[in-house]
C-alpha cells in the first residue's frame, strides 16, 4: 500500500503574500493561513484558530501573489513537508504547506473593523525563529 500525503484546508491570510525567486528564477510565493474551529469550553463554543505556513512554487506562485493579501479567504490543497536544520547545534524542524492549488473563495470585507473581526488574534509570544530556509535545489 502506498502512502497518502494530502491535505485540503479554508482559512484566512494572516498577511499579504512574499514573492520571491530561486536561483534559478523559479517563482516561490509564502504566506500564512489561520484555519478556525469550534472547541466546548466550561460549557461554551469558542472558536480556536490554529496557523499553517504555506508556499506555492512556478508560474502559480507568480500568477497568485498579487491576489494573495491579509484577510482574503482561500482554499488550498496540497501535501504536508517537514523542514529540518541544525541551530546552535540543535536539531530543529517544521511542517509546511506545499500547495498544489489555490482558490480564492471570499472576498475581504470592505470595512476595516470587520476585516479584524474575522481575523483570528495571531499569538503574540509565537516567534518565526527559523531563519531563511532555503530550497533545496
Amino acid at each position: 500500500m502506498n502512502d497518502l500525503n494530502s491535505v485540503n484546508l479554508i482559512g484566512r491570510l494572516t498577511r499579504d503574500a512574499e514573492l520571491r525567486y530561486s536561483s534559478g528564477g523559479m517563482g516561490i510565493c509564502k504566506f500564512s493561513i489561520a484555519v478556525n474551529r469550534s472547541v466546548k469550553k466550561n460549557g461554551k463554543w469558542q472558536d480556536e484558530a490554529s496557523f499553517f505556513d504555506c508556499t506555492v512554487f512556478g508560474k502559480t506562485a507568480e500568477n497568485i501573489d498579487q491576489y494573495l493579501t491579509k484577510g482574503q479567504q482561500v482554499c488550498i490543497s496540497g501535501e504536508l513537508v517537514q523542514n529540518r536544520w541544525e541551530k546552535d547545534g540543535r536539531q530543529m524542524s517544521r511542517v509546511e504547506i506545499n500547495v498544489n492549488h489555490v482558490q480564492l473563495i471570499g472576498g475581504k470585507s470592505d470595512k476595516p473593523e470587520q476585516q479584524k473581526a474575522d481575523l483570528p488574534n495571531t499569538p503574540e509570544n509565537f516567534v518565526d525563529d527559523s531563519g531563511d530556509l532555503g530550497i533545496p535545489f
